[in-house]
C-alpha cells in the first residue's frame, strides 16, 4: 500500500500549478471575448421570461451556482437539471425564456437531447461549451467559447480549468446584465433582506429607535440636577431639552456634563438651557438607519434624536441600538 504521508514540496508544486493553470485560463478567456458575449446579453435583456440554465455533473454544479448568481443580481434565473429536463421538467421552460446550456465538450447527451424540445417551445439557446465545432455548439443561437488549454488535473481529465473558465464566464455575464439593468445596492440588499447589505441598506431609523415615550426629557428652565435625575433614568446617556408640544430645543448629553465640570459651574444652582447643546443634530424617522450611523460617526456623537420636520421629538437612537440591530 502506497504511502499516505504528502511529500510537502511536491504538494505546493501541484498547487501551485493548478492555481497558475486555471488562472492562465481565465487570462486567456478574457482576451477572446468577442461579439458573441454582447450577442448573448442583448438575447437576455430583450426577453420576457427568464433565464434557465442546464447541465450535467460537474457543469450542472457549476450552472447551479450560475442561476444563483443571475438571480441574485437582477435576472430571474432558476436551475434545471439535463437529465430531469427530458423527464418532465422541461414543462418549467417557456416560450420567452432564454435557455443556458453549459457543457464543456459541447457533446454531452443528456444536454442534446433536450435541445429540440427547448426550440420547439420558442426558448432561445445560449451554449458555452469548449468547442465551437460542438453539435451543442452549432445548434445555439449564441455560443459562448469557454475553451481551456489543459485541466488542472495531472491527468488531464478530471474537470478544474474548464470548470473554473465557466464559472467566471457565467460570473461575467451575471455582472454584465447588472449593470445593464441599472440594478444597485438598494436592489441588492432587497434579494438579501437577512444579510448584512441587508440590514444596512433596508433597515429604517423608525425600526430601531427609542419611541418617544422613552426618551429622557425636561424642559429648558429645570435646573440642571434635575436633568441629571432624567439622563440617569432614561438610561441613555442623556436627555432631551423640549418646550411647547414636545419640540426639541436642545440636548444634554455626559459630554455636556464633563464641560461644565470643567467650567467649575454649580449643578444645583444652574438652568440645564445654560450648559445644553442647542439646536442639536436630528435625524428622521423614515431615514435609513445606516445614514443615522454615519451622522453619528461624522459628529463623534453617541445619541441622536429623531425629529419631525417641525422640531416634534418622535424618538431617539445610540450607538448600541444600531449594534444591537447590526446596522453596526
Amino acid at each position: 500500500m502506497a504511502d499516505s504521508s504528502p511529500d510537502p514540496g511536491h504538494s505546493l508544486a501541484l498547487a501551485r500549478r493548478v492555481l497558475h493553470i486555471e488562472a492562465s485560463a481565465i487570462g486567456a478567456l478574457a482576451d477572446r471575448l468577442d461579439d458573441s458575449f454582447i450577442e448573448a446579453l442583448r438575447l437576455i435583456l430583450v426577453r420576457n421570461g427568464r433565464v434557465i440554465v442546464t447541465g450535467i455533473g460537474k457543469t450542472g454544479h457549476i450552472g447551479r451556482k450560475l442561476a444563483a448568481t443571475l438571480a441574485s443580481t437582477g435576472t430571474p434565473a432558476y436551475f434545471v437539471h439535463a437529465a430531469e429536463a427530458a423527464h418532465g421538467d422541461l414543462g418549467m421552460i417557456a416560450g420567452d425564456d432564454v435557455v443556458i446550456a453549459i457543457s464543456n465538450s459541447g457533446g454531452s447527451e443528456e444536454v442534446l437531447t433536450i435541445v429540440p424540445l427547448v426550440k420547439r417551445q420558442g426558448a432561445k439557446l445560449i451554449a458555452m461549451t469548449g468547442n465551437r465545432q460542438s453539435p451543442l455548439a452549432r445548434e445555439a443561437d449564441v455560443h459562448l467559447d469557454a475553451a481551456v488549454a489543459e485541466e488542472a488535473c495531472p491527468l488531464n481529465l478530471a474537470p478544474t480549468a474548464s470548470t473554473t473558465a465557466a464559472l467566471a464566464l457565467g460570473d461575467a455575464l451575471a455582472v454584465a446584465l447588472l449593470d445593464a439593468r441599472g440594478f444597485g445596492a438598494d436592489d441588492f440588499a432587497r434579494s438579501h433582506p437577512g444579510g448584512s447589505l441587508g440590514r444596512r441598506l433596508l433597515t429604517h431609523v423608525r425600526d430601531v429607535m427609542r419611541p418617544a415615550s422613552a426618551v429622557p426629557r425636561v424642559g429648558p428652565a429645570v435646573l440642571l440636577s434635575e436633568a441629571l435625575i432624567e439622563v440617569t433614568r432614561g438610561g441613555m446617556g442623556m436627555t432631551a431639552i423640549t418646550e411647547d408640544e414636545d419640540r426639541v430645543v436642545g440636548i444634554f448629553t455626559d459630554g455636556d456634563l464633563r464641560r461644565t465640570f470643567e467650567r467649575g459651574l454649580d449643578v444645583r444652582t444652574i438652568p440645564v438651557a445654560e450648559v445644553m447643546t442647542r439646536d442639536p443634530r436630528s435625524i428622521a424617522a423614515d431615514a435609513l438607519a445606516v445614514e443615522a450611523a454615519k451622522l453619528m460617526e461624522d459628529r463623534r456623537i453617541s445619541q441622536l434624536l429623531v425629529c419631525a420636520p417641525d422640531r416634534r421629538l418622535e424618538g431617539a437612537i445610540t450607538t448600541l441600538d444600531l449594534m444591537r440591530a447590526k446596522v453596526i
